[in-house]
């Protein structure tokens, strides 16, 4: 039998740099970019993911992730639940006392991941093409700590969106809902104004990072 932190997955890259999203937004954050995603959303900024990386055990990752010495931890991808040895990842940089948040399309079961877990649910919305691969069990499945993302390209994405958040009362049941305008096509500015005319339940966040460095790998 293969000792849990001698189990592999295939890396992209592990890299620190600052949080472009969610709740940690701002702050160093070391990110593992896992390979592979069964999705191919039309605004995907990460397609190098989807193939190729390199075979890691546990143990190397969580000690590369430990050499930043930094707090916050985010596994992404690619769709990093498409490699089923991200649980037992997760965990084990859960139990080396990270602050530890997970990165997902919505397309794969989330029940599993570890309850410390902050998982930052991407609703895929129509005009990502996936809408349709939305798992209705992770919307169910949500806890406080989880965060909710959307990205918006167009008037149809906002209005599906706002809909959506108030059907299920997202805002009530998870600590963050929100908004991203996709950032090749929606300025910012536009969706903060349909934000504030229809008081949507949510809030706005760029992609800092592009911002700062644009599209450049490991940023």
């Amino acid at each position: 039998m293969i000792e849990p932190l001698q189990a592999t997955l295939r890396i992209t890259e592990i890299f620190r740099s600052l949080q472009g999203e969610a709740a940690t937004s701002g702050s160093a954050t070391v990110f593992v970019r896992l390979t592979g995603c069964p999705m191919r959303c039309t605004y995907c900024d990460t397609a190098y993911a989807f193939e190729g990386g390199q075979l890691q055990t546990l143990a190397d990752i969580c000690g590369t992730v430990a050499d930043y010495a930094t707090g916050p931890v985010t596994v992404t991808g690619g769709e990093p639940l498409a490699q089923p040895n991200c649980l037992p990842l997760l965990t084990a940089l859960c139990d080396a006392g990270h602050q530890v948040s997970l990165e997902t399309g919505g397309a794969l079961p989330i029940t599993a991941v570890d309850p410390r877990v902050s998982r930052v649910l991407d609703i895929k919305t129509p005009a990502s093409g996936e809408s349709a691969r939305n798992l209705a069990e992770n919307v169910a499945d949500l806890r406080p700590h989880d965060q909710v993302k959307f990205v918006i390209v167009d008037r149809g994405d906002f209005e599906w969106s706002a809909n959506f958040v108030r059907e299920h009362q997202l805002d009530a049941r998870v600590g963050h809902v929100w908004f991203s305008p996709s950032h090749d096509d929606l300025p910012a500015g536009q969706l903060a104004d349909w934000m504030l005319a229809e008081r949507v339940p949510a809030r706005l966040q760029i992609q800092l990072h592009k911002y700062l460095w644009g599209d450049a790998q490991g940023r």
